[in-house]
C-alpha cells in the first residue's frame, strides 16, 4: 500500500519537481521521469536508427547518461527535450559508426544513369582491427568479473544479440525484469571499464561488445 501511495504521489508531481528529488538521491523520482518519457524516446530513436532493438539500446544508454549528469540539466528547458537531445546524440554516434567504411573509385563502372559508382572496400584496416581486438579482450574480461546474475543477461542480449523477449524466456523472468537487469549489468560493466581504461575509451569500447564470439553464452544461465 505504501508503494502504491508513493507512486501516486510521484505521478502527481511535475518533471521539475521530480528532477529536484532525483538530484537529492531519490531514485524513485528518476524512475518516474524515465517512465513518463521512455516511449517517446524509443519512438524518436527508432525513427533515427530504423531499428527497434538498436533504438532501445541507445535509449538505455541515454537514460544512464541523464542520471549521471542530472546536475547539468538546466531548468530553463523541458526535461523531455534535454533527454531527447541525449538520445539524438547517441543515435547519431551509432549512425556515424555504421557509415565508417572506405570507398574505392572504380574507373569505367557506371550505374543506370551513367554516373560513376563507388564500391565500398570491405577490407579491415589492420591498426583498427588490432585496437578493436584489444578492446574486445578488455570487455570480455570485465564481463567475466561481474556477478553471474548480471553477466548472463549481457551475454544473451549484447553478445548473442537475442531479442529481449527471448532473453527473458531463457532467464525465466518477465521482459521488464530482463530490461531492468540489463540496465544494471551495463551500468556495472560501464563502471569497470571506466575504472580500467578511462571515460573516453569506454565510448569507443561500446561497439566491441557485439564483436565478442557467442561461445561464452554456453555458460549455465540462471533461472532466478
Amino acid at each position: 500500500m505504501g508503494t502504491f501511495t508513493q507512486e501516486t504521489e510521484l505521478a502527481a508531481l511535475t518533471d521539475a519537481d521530480l528532477v529536484d528529488l532525483a538530484r537529492g538521491g531519490d531514485k524513485s523520482a528518476f524512475s518516474e521521469l524515465v517512465r513518463r518519457h521512455h516511449s517517446a524516446c524509443v519512438r524518436h530513436a527508432t525513427f533515427l536508427l530504423r531499428d527497434r532493438g538498436e533504438a532501445e539500446d541507445e535509449v538505455q544508454n541515454a537514460v544512464w547518461k541523464a542520471f549521471e549528469h542530472l546536475d547539468k540539466y538546466k531548468a530553463t528547458g523541458e526535461f523531455s527535450s534535454w533527454l531527447s537531445r541525449i538520445v539524438t546524440n547517441d543515435c547519431l554516434i551509432r549512425l556515424r559508426m555504421r557509415s565508417r567504411f572506405r570507398m574505392y573509385y572504380i574507373d569505367g563502372t557506371e550505374d543506370r544513369n551513367g554516373d560513376p559508382v563507388d564500391i565500398p572496400c570491405r577490407a579491415e584496416d589492420p591498426e583498427y582491427a588490432l585496437i578493436q581486438n584489444q578492446m574486445a579482450s578488455v570487455v570480455r574480461r570485465e564481463i567475466s568479473r561481474i556477478p553471474s546474475l548480471l553477466r548472463n543477461v549481457v551475454l544473451l542480449r549484447d553478445v548473442q544479440d537475442l531479442p529481449m523477449g527471448e532473453v527473458a524466456d531463457r532467464l525465466g523472468i518477465t521482459v521488464p525484469a530482463a530490461k531492468s537487469r540489463l540496465f544494471r549489468a551495463r551500468a556495472e560493466l560501464r563502471q569497470r571499464i571506466i575504472q580500467c581504461c578511462g571515460l573516453r575509451t569506454y565510448y569507443t569500447m561500446r561497439s566491441c561488445v557485439q564483436k565478442l564470439p557467442p561461445k561464452p553464452t554456453r555458460c549455465p544461465v540462471s533461472q532466478a
